[in-house]
């Protein structure tokens, strides 16, 4: 096996914002749950709801009441990653879920990349207004928490992998770099 498999397809994600408009299967779909599915959560709690979306009048209907949103009709395919607090806390304020659902998006990003398919998201948390549309949009209870929603298709053009790490800051043991 390449060891550095994983650290290949970190480095050469990129957010797809043009695409075919082939059609994803749903067993590929999916398998992009499952592994947004396996991202840790803090407490182990297993709050995430995700809703995979083919509808093509949802996918317009989302498309045009988020910003930025535009790419989710020709991706054909989205999923809204999502935090049902009332299932897994009781109702309970839990800031961790913010967290928990990155950690699955990122996930979810990353199997889209190594299956050669494009993704792309877009924030819906910490705007309200925005919350609110999706949950309408898809007749959700004010419990379940939208984080975002990831567009998700067979890619037309593939940008270029950047390097990033160029510009970052990185400290040993303290600020000064001792």
């Amino acid at each position: 096996m390449n060891q550095d498999i994983v650290l290949k397809t970190i480095l050469s994600r990129r957010s797809v914002r043009v695409y075919s408009g082939e059609t994803v299967g749903r067993d590929v779909l999916l398998r992009l749950v499952e592994a947004g599915s396996a991202a840790p959560t803090a407490r182990d709690k297993r709050h995430f709801v995700f809703f995979v979306i083919d509808d093509r009048d949802l996918l317009t209907r989302l498309s045009s009441g988020l910003p930025n949103a535009q790419m989710l009709v020709p991706a054909g395919h989205a999923i809204v990653v999502a935090s049902d607090l009332a299932e897994a806390y009781g109702g309970e304020e839990f800031p961790y879920w913010i967290q928990d659902c990155a950690a699955a998006t990122e996930n979810i990003l990353l199997a889209a990349e190594s299956l050669g398919l494009g993704a792309c998201w877009t924030g819906v948390h910490p705007r309200e207004e925005r919350a609110a549309f999706v949950r309408d949009a898809l007749g959700l209870p004010g419990s379940v928490h939208p984080l975002c929603v990831i567009a998700v298709g067979i890619p037309k053009e593939r940008p270029q992998p950047k390097n990033k790490f160029g510009g970052a800051k990185v400290f040993w043991n303290n600020v000064k770099g001792g």
